[in-house]
């Protein structure tokens, strides 16, 4: 697949961009006496093993699903991505344990001039690394590139509170590298702490993009027999793998042959255009509108959608003259903070409507509008 090629091609530039920038630090604290500059080189390793863990989180996210895994790896991404924000949460409390160590005990550093010049060059470096790192991730839709690329933007602000420490320190003898990489320090775990929260959040499962759900909703809703498309659910098993299932609306005279039919062009459709694939289309009969069952949908609607704020739709809409009840399914906002008490409120006031009527009503989740 040509986005794991770019994934992991982009790794391995991080791999040795990385490893370099590395030697040539480490080489420089040595001689300096910078423990600032060390502490910079060993960020560096632990950027170089966030690329690997980001090859091998791919490797592992293109396996073909198997029987344990039917729907694939494809969430592996996410984990190695979490991963990925531990470190950089660890580097940060390690250099604010290191930056602590420094401000009890202080040690007079010596800087040279070709050294800061090495120092000036690895920030420009790594600020570019990370742009490009963290812009390929955005492309691909890679959450282990984009943390990767966030984690050398990041390492480019250690090596520039370095060089402003030295530079301060060079004009008027006061060091402050130990308070500099505290303060630094502070702001990579914070960061850490962030990445880590928000790439748990997609491995608990995120509310699918609102722009997405609409298209599909839009591409469902473009057959004329469809008049709406509800509970739009959908799966995340991976970046670029969305499985869900659908409820449509349809005449109440239409043939089950026609009905087949149906279903079969929407999944293709829906695939073709977003690369979604729908497992499961379940089906309600819309009534007409000149039959009783149309009107007291209508009114119904008219009534509690306008009267509720947090009720944003009704569907699903099914009278039983027989027996005297009215079923539908109310899709309730997120905002709502009692859900129950609301389904008791409606159906109290449309017992005061029609009392000849039971109502039940189903309390959907607003999953996707």
């Amino acid at each position: 697949m040509e986005r794991n090629k770019t994934i992991i091609r982009t790794s391995v530039i991080g791999i040795i961009a990385n490893i370099l920038l590395a030697g040539f630090k480490a080489f420089v604290g040595i001689i300096s006496g910078s423990i600032a500059i060390v502490l910079d080189a060993v960020n560096n390793l632990s950027d170089a093993l966030s690329s690997v863990i980001t090859i091998i989180g791919t490797r592992l996210a293109g396996k073909e699903p198997d029987k344990k895994h039917p729907l694939g790896y494809g969430r592996i991404e996410y984990l190695s991505a979490a991963i990925i924000s531990v470190i950089v949460l660890y580097a940060g409390i390690t250099s604010l344990v290191e930056s602590i160590k420094k401000i009890v005990n202080p040690i007079t550093p010596s800087y040279q001039m070709a050294s800061l010049i090495i120092v000036a060059v690895a920030i420009a470096v790594k600020i570019l690394l990370g742009t490009y790192v963290k812009n390929v991730g955005v492309k691909v839709n890679s959450e282990s590139l984009i943390a990767s690329g966030e984690d050398a933007k990041l390492d480019s602000v250690i090596s520039a509170s370095t060089l402003t420490a030295a530079i301060i320190f060079i004009v008027s003898g006061v060091s402050l590298e130990a308070f500099l990489g505290a303060i630094i320090s502070i702001v990579i775990i914070k960061a850490g702490l962030e990445m880590l929260r928000d790439n748990l959040s997609l491995i608990l499962g995120e509310r699918v993009d609102l722009e997405l759900s609409s298209e599909i909703k839009k591409t469902i809703a473009s057959f004329p027999e469809v008049q709406g498309a509800y509970d739009l659910l959908l799966h995340n098993y991976g970046p670029d793998r969305y499985i869900g299932s659908v409820h449509i609306e349809v005449p109440e005279n239409i043939t089950i042959y026609r009905l087949d039919q149906l279903q079969r062009e929407i999944a293709t459709e829906v695939y073709v255009k977003h690369g979604v694939t729908i497992e499961g289309i379940s089906i309600y009969s819309q009534n007409s509108e000149g039959s009783q069952a149309g009107r007291l949908r209508n009114e119904i609607a008219r009534n509690i959608i306008g009267k509720h704020e947090n009720v944003k739709q009704i569907h699903g809409f099914y009278l039983d003259e027989v027996n005297g009840r009215v079923v539908f399914d109310m899709v309730v906002s997120f905002n709502e903070k009692d859900r129950q008490k609301l389904r008791e409120e409606v159906i109290s006031e449309l017992k005061a409507m029609h009392p000849q009527y039971e109502y039940n009503i189903n309390l959907d989740r607003d999953f996707s509008d």
